[in-house]
């Protein structure tokens, strides 16, 4: 903007005393509005050209703001009802995205039946860490190969065979006052893995080994972590206290069950030769 002739700034005055409406012109003058200024000032102010500010107001302005007021009253209603819901004041909201499981089986079907003539007379319980790792020859493990941390929580149980027992095996003396059973050495069955609480603690897998199991899985891949936990306990109940156990249990169990029946002297043995 150019200055007047005495080289002061012209004021702005507007013709328009009403406030806009859209799409409105607002003209701005240069024409002083003071009735103080001096006579020679409103005449150089006369003299200098006339000047016009135009100003253009836009529906778009008010849509704008129209949508963000709506978009931070809807926010601030979500946010309200996420706060309630985990204060429990409304009900828990349920996730859209959450997985469901589906079981879906054929009828079980009996394979056999087998009669037990055998006294189950001890139970141990054992816990071991596997640390499985699989490594392929002149490839590092980050590209092929697969170290699985595995704990595995078991239980053995030691058992006594009566089915094989006959009339030389138990020896009564003549007045019935004592007997002697001879037994065989108590077994350990095969150790049953509690699948419930057995886990995989962390496991690490190759480049290649993550390619293939994404385009086909193996439901087996975790079985051969498993059948060396089911070893491992197995071989730990075999040098534990269980075996003892279950001859003192067994030893117990028949000495109670003969004195109840009127023997004063119960022997028990165990090992048949």
């Amino acid at each position: 903007m150019e200055r007047g002739q005495e080289g002061r700034r012209p004021t702005w005055a507007a013709h328009q005393r009403s406030p806009a409406r859209e799409g409105e012109v607002i003209r701005m003058s240069g024409l002083d509005g003071d009735p103080s200024a001096s006579a020679a000032r409103r005449e150089a102010a006369e003299g200098s050209p006339q000047q016009h500010i135009v100003v253009h107001t836009s529906p778009g302005r008010r849509l704008t703001g129209c949508l963000a007021g709506v978009a931070a009253a809807v926010a601030v209603i979500i946010a309200g009802v996420l706060v309630l819901s985990a204060v429990h004041l409304l009900p828990q909201l349920r996730n859209p995205f959450a997985e469901s499981t589906t079981v879906r089986s054929e009828p079980v079907i009996l394979k056999s039946i087998t009669s037990l003539s055998r006294y189950e007379a001890a139970s141990g319980s054992f816990q071991v860490i596997v640390d499985l790792s699989r490594k392929a020859r002149y490839l590092p493990s980050f590209i092929e190969g697969t170290d699985t941390l595995f704990v595995g929580q078991g239980t053995v149980i030691a058992f006594v065979d009566f089915s094989q027992l006959g009339s030389k095996d138990i020896r009564v003396s003549p007045g019935r006052t004592a007997v002697t059973v001879r037994l065989p050495q108590p077994r350990l069955e095969p150790a049953a893995l509690n699948i419930r609480r057995s886990y995989v603690f962390a496991q690490q897998q190759g480049l290649l080994n993550r390619i293939g199991n994404f385009f086909s899985g193996n439901p087996n891949s975790q079985q051969q972590v498993y059948l060396a936990a089911q070893q491992k306990i197995q071989a730990a109940a075999s040098h534990s206290p269980l075996l003892a156990q279950a001859k003192t249990n067994t030893r117990g169990m028949l000495t109670s069950m003969l004195h109840s029946l009127g023997f004063s002297r119960v022997t028990v043995i165990f090992g048949r030769g």
